[in-house]
């Protein structure tokens, strides 16, 4: 096998523009669909991280009426009946379930009637969280100044209140919050910490509606209070919220319904019910539809490698009939059929190695520049690529197999006398 394919480096060498105008059909080939896979996983991570956010594996399970979250403040129903609040023993029985690495229980409002006040500055429509404890760390938030929620603020029922940078940035405009006292609907509440995303996640935008999908999740801001304090601002206990950190990305859905189905086993209301936000499930319908438009690009680019390999038949034919005497010689002193063929399908093999290999690179640098050119994101599979320079070889050996098996037939006695 090896003095095979040295003789098959030897024979594209001594015909190298030969070697390479017939190796052009599979570098174009194995380029195209490198470059246009390389296009379709770049699409499908973006919508994936575009869908789920900086990678912290948090899924939220929330009211759900038919198809719309439940918003207290957006419905004219008001509280739901007889769906209680989330109980100490329930809150275990959810850290208890399979790939739940951390829960949070929280109450939530996008604040439209109400504004905070500090002075004479206002700070509408900005989300307004009732949380717990854990909510910080399972949500993936830090403390950028100030402190984080502490028991005493919990048990003595402070009326303390943490920002986002947004929220401090609008509220403050560049003061340190922290210590100062913003007031809503009459109720004093003192700021005693701003706090940031620890993955802050950037959305790729590329069109209007992308706009308007994540602008409305920035808002103005968001301000974090104890849930102990939530009753004295909205006059009554609500149903909770519950923010999951699941295990890994691929858990997120599972971890959602199991818990959705934990909670709506605790209440009888059949109009509204809990669920997971299974943003795993719309990534994947996106990427369906973008696949099944690439797939088609990949078929397309795939008739260069048909084109090629008839290429790679015609000149191993070419190759069969120079060397014809080559061949009676070697018969006339043993050689078998075996050996004839295998050489001469090494020989399309390697040729079609190389020209898979120089179109791997080739694909690429041509995904490199689409992406350059058009902003569209680009990610190398690396199983894939060796995927393609398998199946070029697989080319090679398909398309000569035909002049490889009509080289071993030949006689050797007409193979010596062959001009």
């Amino acid at each position: 096998m090896i003095e095979n394919i040295r003789l098959s480096f030897q024979g594209i060498w001594s015909h190298k523009l030969r070697s390479v105008l017939t190796m052009l059909g599979i570098i174009i080939g194995i380029a195209s669909i490198i470059s246009i896979v390389s296009t379709i996983k770049g699409t499908n991570e973006q919508i994936k991280q575009n869908l789920i956010g900086s990678g912290n594996n948090v899924v939220r399970i929330q009211l759900y009426q038919q198809e719309s979250d439940y918003m207290m403040d957006f419905t004219y129903e008001g509280i739901p009946d007889d769906i209680p609040q989330i109980s100490e023993d329930t809150y275990e029985e959810i850290l208890a379930l399979p790939h739940v690495e951390n829960a949070a229980v929280y109450t939530y409002r996008r604040n439209s009637y109400s504004s905070f006040y500090y002075n004479n500055t206002e700070l509408s429509g900005c989300e307004v969280f009732g949380v717990d404890n854990a909510y910080f760390t399972t949500c993936g938030y830090r403390i950028k100044r100030g402190r984080n929620l502490v028991p005493k603020d919990f048990y003595e029922f402070r009326p303390v209140a943490l920002l986002d940078e947004n929220a401090a940035r609008s509220l403050f405009q560049g003061e340190d919050p922290v210590g100062k006292t913003i007031e809503y609907d009459s109720v004093a509440l003192v700021v005693v910490g701003v706090v940031e995303e620890i993955s802050k996640f950037e959305p790729v935008i590329n069109s209007l509606d992308d706009y308007f999908m994540y602008a409305q999740s920035a808002a103005s801001g968001k301000v974090f209070l104890p849930n102990c304090i939530w009753p004295s601002l909205y006059a009554y206990d609500e149903p909770q919220a519950v923010a999951i950190q699941a295990s890994s990305t691929e858990a997120m859905s599972e971890v959602g319904k199991n818990v959705a189905d934990l909670l709506n086993a605790l209440h009888s209301n059949e109009q509204i019910q809990y669920r997971g936000e299974d943003t795993l499930q719309k990534a994947k319908e996106l990427q369906d539809l973008s696949n099944a438009t690439n797939q088609q690009l990949i078929w397309i680019a795939s008739i260069s490698l048909l084109v090629g390999g008839i290429g790679v038949m015609n000149i191993m034919l070419v190759s069969v009939t120079e060397r014809t005497r080559e061949i009676g010689l070697k018969k006339a002193i043993g050689a078998k059929k075996s050996r004839i063929l295998w050489q001469f399908l090494t020989e399309a093999a390697v040729l079609t190695s190389l020209g898979g290999i120089i179109g791997v690179g080739a694909g690429i640098g041509l995904a490199v520049l689409i992406s350059s050119m058009t902003q569209a994101p680009f990610a190398i599979s690396i199983p894939f690529i060796f995927l393609a320079v398998l199946f070029s070889m697989a080319i090679g050996i398909l398309f000569g197999l035909l002049p490889s098996v009509k080289a071993a037939n030949l006689n050797p006695i007409d193979a010596l006398r062959h001009e």
